[in-house]
């Protein structure tokens, strides 16, 4: 699976089709689920695909099963057995629904989650109901996936790099904790996005992008013509570093955010519709008319 598209609320506003940004976690979260579905199947059969099997029973091919989640519906393929005895226990056979599963699946697959963070973040998945030779064999099967998913080649050129972070809720120590979990997501030349990578990062700073970059940069990417982030201090100053050719722009929405600061309440409604009319114009053209009737209409205001 090659990932293109990605979800966040502000985030996918700089993009046209939100339906089709959410269908980058809808499959990494079919692939988390199934990875570690596999590992569960090499624990009960005690062998892994491949190896030379232990007993009689044996794998038998997959199933197809849908599953609701919060992003929607998806369809996952649940590897079977022989005898028909294999009950997974993270998808239960009459389960058809999932709550919260793929804010953990995305994390998993984030830079700076280490081997012993995922195997503890499985056993949090699974309440602790489960074995340590069981934990074992699902990490293993997963991690592999997780390091060639994080270190895939990259395009040598991307037009548009959009670099911003999401927030999710997952369970860690019992507890319901926010996770930042920072993206970028690149327009290739074909005119497809891509996700670029996911990261884990305590705090957003000049550094940890540096960080991201040069870990971009380390995969084959060469060149970015345009960069859009928000207005992190010395961020633009970082990009330049690694792309010294890159022109950096405010993203759509944190310029918003920067320009209401200065709106009066009873303004802001209209203020953001006639602004929408700037970066939604079909045109260069037609860009610079909207602005052209804005800077006169609210200039004419106090604001």
């Amino acid at each position: 699976m090659k990932p293109e598209e990605i979800l966040n609320d502000d985030f996918l506003k700089q993009f046209e089709n939100g339906a089709a940004l959410t269908s980058f976690l809808e499959q990494l979260q079919k692939r988390g689920i199934e990875k570690i579905l596999e590992g569960e199947l090499d624990a009960h059969l005690d062998y892994e695909k491949h190896q030379k099997r232990v007993a009689n029973n044996a794998r038998n091919g997959y199933s197809k099963k849908r599953l609701k989640t919060t992003l929607g519906e998806t369809q996952i393929e649940v590897p079977r057995d022989r005898e028909n005895s294999f009950n997974p226990m993270l998808i239960k056979k009459r389960q058809s629904s999932v709550e919260g599963l793929e804010n953990i699946i995305v994390s998993l697959y984030a830079k700076g989650m280490s081997v012993s963070d995922i195997e503890s973040q499985i056993h949090e998945m699974y309440n602790f109901d489960i074995s340590t030779s069981t934990i074992s064999r699902i990490t293993d099967k997963i991690t592999g996936d997780i390091i060639a998913w994080r270190n895939r080649p990259l395009e040598e050129l991307y037009l548009i790099v959009w670099m911003d972070g999401i927030v999710f809720k997952v369970r860690e120590n019992s507890k319901i904790i926010n996770k930042t979990v920072y993206i970028a997501v690149g327009l290739r030349t074909d005119g497809k996005k891509e996700v670029l990578g996911l990261w884990l990062g305590k705090t957003e700073s000049s550094a940890f992008w540096m960080g991201v970059l040069t870990d971009i940069k380390a995969r084959g990417t060469q060149d970015i013509l345009i960069t859009a982030t928000d207005n992190l201090n010395g961020f633009t100053d970082t990009i330049k570093t690694m792309f010294p050719n890159a022109v950096t722009q405010i993203c759509v929405v944190h310029q918003i955010r920067n320009t209401m600061r200065y709106v009066v309440w009873k303004d802001k409604k209209a203020f953001v519709n006639d602004m929408k009319q700037i970066y939604t114009a079909p045109t260069k053209e037609a860009a610079k008319a909207a602005l052209e009737d804005f800077k006169i209409k609210w200039n004419s205001l106090s604001i």
